[in-house]
């Protein structure tokens, strides 16, 4: 193996990685050390909405199938009800993880955008104020 054909030396190796580890606690330092914190909450509110989604669909499914299930059990109509509400325990699965991911269930109620208030809140006559 000729000269110029070898690799890098591990001693040029670790100079530049010393050389990276610096250059990243310079920029921490610059910034105030926040950005691992950072970091690390960006990936907890992944996690966790992540399992808050999977929460969601597996318990519609399985409130679905335990309603069904009693019902089939009760009134003795094995397995029609229970596949029924298998699928409507799916479906409100996907329906809460939609509710999730656009946002519509973090208010105390949800907004009427025509109304410009919350659709449970009670209509106000505008000559209540006079």
């Amino acid at each position: 193996m000729a000269q110029q054909d070898r690799p890098p030396s591990l001693d040029q190796l670790d100079a530049r990685l010393r050389k990276a580890r610096q250059r990243r606690e310079s920029d921490r330092a610059g910034r105030g050390g926040t950005r691992d914190a950072e970091d690390r909450t960006d990936r907890g509110k992944g996690i966790g909405l992540a399992l808050r989604i999977g929460t969601e669909l597996v318990a519609g499914l399985v409130v679905g199938v335990a309603i069904g299930l009693g019902l089939d059990w009760w009134l003795g109509t094995k397995p029609w009800l229970m596949i029924v509400f298998f699928f409507l325990g799916a479906a409100a699965g996907i329906v809460n993880v939609y509710r999730t991911m656009s946002g519509f269930g973090h208010a105390v109620g949800y907004a009427d955008p025509e109304r410009g208030q919350d659709a449970d809140a009670p209509e106000r006559d505008e000559r209540e104020g006079e």
